[in-house]
């Protein structure tokens, strides 16, 4: 059982960073693919990234270059640091975790977070 706990979230203007922290309860954390995805109000949640136990990432298109997934497994936490914002990057974001090696669909995460709202004005 694994419990994800997000936080950093809040409202930016266009061009700033954020980092995103999720928190994570379980003695297994290091093997899980841990992923960020997000969602926009009447879209569909949306895959930004992933974590590897291995510590290799995997980026959706629209955020490479911006976005950094990194995870401390001392202290059981994955993080997303996203610089140079947009507006379409406002969503509400959570991770994830999975027992896969590399998930990067919804329905192979089995645990969640309960998500953060990133809002970027132009």
């Amino acid at each position: 059982q694994v419990q994800l706990v997000e936080s950093g979230g809040g409202l930016v203007q266009a061009g700033d960073s954020l980092r995103l922290s999720c928190a994570a309860s379980g003695r297994t954390f290091s093997s899980y693919c841990m992923g960020w995805f997000r969602q926009a109000p009447g879209k569909d949640r949306e895959f930004v990234g992933a974590i590897r136990w291995s510590g290799s990432t995997h980026y959706v298109d629209s955020v490479k270059g911006r976005f950094t997934i990194s995870r401390d497994n001392a202290k059981t936490t994955v993080y997303l640091q996203m610089n140079s914002l947009k507006p379409e990057d406002t969503a509400v974001y959570y991770c994830a975790a999975s027992r896969q090696d590399l998930a990067w669909v919804p329905g192979d995460y089995g645990y969640w977070g309960q998500g953060t709202q990133v809002t970027v004005s132009s």
